[in-house]
């Protein structure tokens, strides 16, 4: 066994670790959580790996890779959603990698295909109501197509990633003219033209805009662990949440993933780094720190994601979903979902 992967399995137990590779890595991240700041300094004290970041808006990394071709200093991509990881893929800005650890550790359907891709946190994208003005809240995400909801639902715009692979899972799990059917439901059930973000959904219950919205689960359960500015104790009290299609597909799991980037300069320390994403420790991060569900079974999630109880969570593939996202975006602009 090399020196390389007793540290990885080490880590993988969660306990202190020598360092097996002096350098450095070059992190391109989108992910803004001021909570993964333990994970770098972690790996780093880990490995004696020295993390340099470069933070922005996932498209613009992309774009930015893409520009710098063969003399990229990218080693390793991370962003949020299956449809920017896919984007990366379809920019031919990652490759891909052959890992034991990370095969073994995440889940298949949160995998790409060719190995450039994987998934480290998971939110479920769920349904939340008012309990005072909804009395029977859709349990499926087709049912909230419903004409009962006519004028009841926030949601945010087409243009989203969030949107866009909610729609594409319809697709992979429902056929296209159900979701074309859904969307079109989708719209004429508005109560206000697309807008904000899943915390603004959120609010939008509070602020009486709107009884139905959709939001990732980490949304809701911050405000349960601190303070956000619009969903005060009170009001949250009588916000109701359904966790979709528990009898069918489950609920939609959107990603949070990475990859090594094409023209990585440091690519052992790049998978080294994906490899230490998987450990039990940092999936605890991801959960204690950013209300996130671990990637990997098994690990314990914070007080904040328990308290939104247990679900079945959809296990379709996110590869074959990706695929879907051109369609998704075709029936968007068919049913004018702004």
């Amino acid at each position: 066994m090399t020196t390389r992967t007793i540290t990885l399995t080490t880590l993988l137990l969660c306990t202190a670790a020598p360092a097996f590779a002096d350098g450095e890595l070059n992190l391109y991240s989108s992910r803004h959580y001021d909570t993964d700041e333990r994970l770098y300094s972690d790996f780093e004290d880990a490995t004696g790996i020295k993390i340099n970041r470069i933070e922005g808006n996932a498209d613009e990394l992309i774009a930015r890779m893409e520009a710098e071709g063969v003399n990229s200093p990218a080693d390793v991509l991370l962003t949020v959603d299956t449809s920017r990881l896919e984007r990366a893929k379809d920019a031919a800005v990652l490759q891909s990698i052959d890992s034991e650890i990370l095969e073994d550790r995440i889940p298949a359907n949160l995998q790409d295909s060719d190995n450039q891709w994987y998934g480290f946190s998971q939110r479920a994208r769920i349904i939340f109501y008012n309990k005072t003005n909804v009395e029977n809240p859709p349990m499926t995400y087709i049912a909230l197509a419903d004409p009962a909801y006519e004028g009841l639902v926030c949601h945010r715009s087409s243009t989203n990633v969030y949107s866009q692979t909610l729609l594409a899972s319809v697709i992979e799990n429902h056929g296209e003219a159900a979701a074309r059917d859904w969307a079109q439901g989708i719209v004429n059930n508005f109560a206000r033209d697309p807008q904000g973000g899943d915390t603004d959904q959120l609010r939008g219950l509070v602020s009486g805009e709107c009884d139905i919205s959709i939001s990732n689960t980490y949304y809701f359960a911050r405000a349960i662990r601190t303070d956000v500015d619009g969903l005060p104790a009170d009001a949250r009290e009588n916000i109701g949440w359904v966790f979709p299609s528990q009898d069918a597909e489950g609920a939609h799991m959107n990603l949070s993933g990475g990859g090594v980037a094409a023209y990585a300069p440091n690519r052992d320390n790049a998978i080294a780094f994906l490899e230490y994403l998987a450990s039990d420790q940092a999936q605890q991060y991801f959960s204690a720190g950013n209300d996130e569900y671990p990637a990997v079974t098994g690990v314990e999630l914070s007080p904040s994601v328990q308290a939104l109880g247990e679900f079945i969570g959809d296990t379709v593939n996110l590869s074959e979903v990706a695929k879907n996202l051109p369609l998704a975006q075709e029936i968007f602009n068919e049913v004018g979902w702004k």
